[in-house]
């Protein structure tokens, strides 16, 4: 087995809006340069629901697909295969847990798992992911955290 990558950390605000940030508005913490396309403009789309689809769009409408939502259950968690830049055959899960800490608190959980099914490729495609985490969630730490809505699709 290989070991599941785990992230706990916490953000200034009520648990609803930490659960809204990450799937209503992702183009706001997640880097354009984190994408399939890199185009400027991208929009990110949580489908709110079990199947529900992850994907990019393209201001031109191509969609390219991440993931698949397998559990939706806000504001407290959120589940879904991630097989964003490889074959959905390859998908990793990914669990986020939104836990109420207090009025403007909340605590995130993540833990992204399954490497094991991709073989010898795991521990090299687990050490990317999690320098992709590394890039992506101080962003979503300060828009959680701040009033004001930083516009991540241009950049």
């Amino acid at each position: 087995m290989i070991e599941p990558l785990r992230m706990t950390f916490e953000v200034q605000c009520p648990v609803q809006h930490a659960f809204d940030v990450w799937t209503q508005r992702p183009a706001s913490w997640w880097p354009a340069n984190h994408t399939v396309t890199a185009d400027p403009g991208v929009q990110v789309v949580f489908e709110s629901r079990p199947g529900g689809r992850i994907f990019e769009r393209t201001p031109s409408g191509r969609e390219v697909e991440w993931g698949q939502i397998t559990v939706w259950d806000p504001p407290r968690r959120l589940c879904y295969l991630w097989y964003i830049r490889t074959d959905r055959a390859d998908a990793t899960e990914v669990e986020i847990r939104f836990n109420h800490q207090g009025a403007d608190h909340t605590r995130v959980e993540i833990e992204h798992r399954g490497w094991e099914r991709l073989g010898s490729r795991g521990p090299g495609w687990r050490d990317a992911n999690q320098s992709g985490w590394n890039g992506v969630l101080p962003d979503y730490v300060a828009v959680c955290s701040s009033a004001a809505t930083i516009d991540r699709r241009s950049t």
